[in-house]
């Protein structure tokens, strides 16, 4: 499930992240990379989805981190609001994303640093009209 796809609304961009969820064990990251308004939580909600997470999935923009259960442990990261790697650091981020749980990194820009080297990469681009989106997702 790696590659370049279009989605043509938000209904398909949480579709493909529940599609992508198909693949994703225990442990793995997935840094998601794209503007405000791309899509980034409607593809966590897919994801979150397909893990069989039956709670209301939103972005932590306010927390920095919710937590879900499926049947994969979930970890989302919102990193928006982040001035200073040092602030992820403190909060013990290495201890959420190197265990068995999935973790999912939105703005994951600003946190390059210091992810693992191994991670599946999303980015989020705007289509040719507003409801479009193009979404690669690779592997490192």
């Amino acid at each position: 499930m790696l590659g370049k796809f279009l989605t043509r609304d938000e209904t398909e961009t949480i579709k493909l992240g529940e599609e992508f969820s198909k693949i994703l064990k225990s442990g793995d990251v997935v840094a998601l990379y794209g503007e405000l308004g791309s899509g980034k939580t409607r593809f966590i909600q897919g994801v979150c989805k397909g893990l069989g997470v039956s709670e209301v999935v939103n972005s932590p923009t306010f927390i920095i981190m919710n937590k879900y259960d499926g049947r994969l442990r979930v970890y989302h990261f919102d990193f928006y609001r982040i001035d200073d790697i040092k602030e992820i650091i403190e909060i013990g981020f290495n201890e959420f994303i190197y265990n068995d749980a999935v973790s999912l990194i939105e703005w994951a820009e600003k946190v390059r640093e210091i992810l693992p080297d191994s991670r599946y990469e999303v980015v989020l681009n705007f289509g040719s009209n507003e409801n479009e989106r193009v979404i690669e997702i690779s592997r490192l």
